[in-house]
């Protein structure tokens, strides 16, 4: 089987003895998902997004809200996979370089090159909609987010993803190379024993309840301190995931009841955001209600993320040319499909058509324009691979194995 685990003679971390294909591809559909959840935002009738069309979808709407919980969290604990098995081969000093010119270079290229895009279409469609009346530089000194981790939002958009990362790279190593040690393998091996209980994979929902339930009242908003450390939460215990066998068997042997409890989980938090009229998921929690609602979320988040995990490794532990390809795109496509949907979106919401041919026109050409940019142009020239976080040059997947993104939940494995 891809991805057979053989222990060691002197500890209990994990010796993978082929690549987990599984990682990579889940990566790839991380990216594909979230390309998708931004492409469908310009219809949606909750969020106020970057482009707004006149007239809003609740299908769209519950399909945003059904990835809600997970989405995003799940893109980081595949993210604190591929820190395990980059320290596998690397020193501090190089995993903390390596993340410096793979992550936070190609967010500062990012917000230079591509967030003047965004906000200048933003305001284009906030004046269109009649909800602005100033110039654009008044516009632009209106965004501001005090001391806080929304900055990675406000100045560079969507590569506030890429932020979060670099900062939980940087935080989370201390911790990653003492759990790589002998005193952290051991206090692995005591949780993996608890782990080897049926349901034992769901008692790490107990430390998620306790940072989101701890840090919301405090920190209500999007990207705010909250969802940082709820965040680097889900990133540290990806990395925990790989570090020790027992998780991953946890996960394997416990599916049927990591599926009972997504399901559960996700029809109590559409009955509680369905029956609460005055719904708003960026305000205090107030009572018991929300702190209830806010449980279900962080539940559900956990009962996803593991259930894709194993999803992954009975049905997508395979390779190929197309998997190989992604591997490679996936940073550069995520640094540039958001503002290719702005810029179409943009355009493609002033037409006088329904909904259906608006939101079909925005995902297929905000996909097939991103690839073709990244194809053309970013892939071809070796600086702009550089500076969008690919490798100067290219290898050869037959000669040598694919060296993935810091984004990756499978980098630095072995090669088949």
């Amino acid at each position: 089987m891809q991805g057979q685990v053989v222990l060691g003679q002197t500890d209990n971390a994990p010796r993978f003895s082929v690549r987990l294909h599984y990682l990579d591809s889940l990566r790839v559909l991380a990216i594909l998902g979230v390309f998708l959840f931004h492409a469908v935002h310009p219809f949606d009738d909750v969020s106020d997004w970057t482009i707004k069309n006149a007239e809003l979808s609740e299908t769209v709407t519950a399909f945003l809200g059904l990835l809600f919980p997970w989405g995003m969290p799940f893109f980081f604990l595949i993210a604190g996979t591929g820190s395990w098995f980059a320290l596998r081969r690397r020193t501090a000093g190089q995993f903390a370089i390596e993340r410096f010119q793979r992550l936070l270079i190609p967010y500062l290229v990012g917000c230079i090159l591509l967030s003047p895009i965004m906000l200048y279409f933003q305001w284009r469609n906030v004046a269109l909609r009649d909800l602005w009346h100033g110039p654009f530089w008044q516009y632009v000194l209106f965004h501001r987010a005090g001391f806080s981790p929304r900055w990675f939002g406000e100045v560079g958009y969507h590569l506030w993803f890429l932020g979060f990362l670099f900062c939980f790279s940087l935080l989370g190593l201390p911790l990653f190379l003492w759990l790589k040690g002998k005193s952290g393998q051991a206090v692995l091996a005591r949780l993996a024993g608890v782990c080897t209980r049926r349901g034992g994979i769901l008692l790490f929902i107990i430390p998620l309840l306790l940072v989101r339930l701890g840090l919301k009242p405090f920190f209500p908003l999007e990207q705010d301190w909250g969802d940082f450390f709820y965040l680097m939460a889900m990133f540290v215990l990806g990395f925990v995931l790989y570090a020790h066998e027992g998780f991953p068997s946890a996960i394997r042997r416990d599916w049927a009841i990591l599926v009972v409890m997504t399901i559960v989980s996700t029809v109590a938090w559409a009955y509680l955001a369905l029956t609460d009229e005055s719904l708003d998921l960026w305000a205090s929690p107030r009572n018991l209600r929300d702190f209830s609602l806010w449980t279900v979320i962080t539940i559900n988040s956990w009962c996803w993320t593991t259930l894709m995990l194993f999803i992954g490794m009975r049905y997508l532990d395979s390779s190929n040319e197309w998997l190989r390809y992604g591997q490679e795109a996936v940073l550069p496509f995520f640094l540039l499909h958001q503002p290719v949907i702005v810029v179409i979106a943009f355009y493609v919401v002033q037409w006088q058509v329904g909904i259906p041919v608006k939101l079909l026109t925005v995902v297929l050409g905000s996909f097939i324009a991103t690839l073709a940019i990244y194809e053309l142009v970013i892939r071809k020239l070796g600086p702009l691979r550089t500076l969008f976080g690919m490798k100067a040059q290219p290898r050869t997947p037959d000669i040598q194995p694919l060296e993935a993104t810091p984004l990756s939940g499978g980098g630095d494995q072995p090669s088949d």
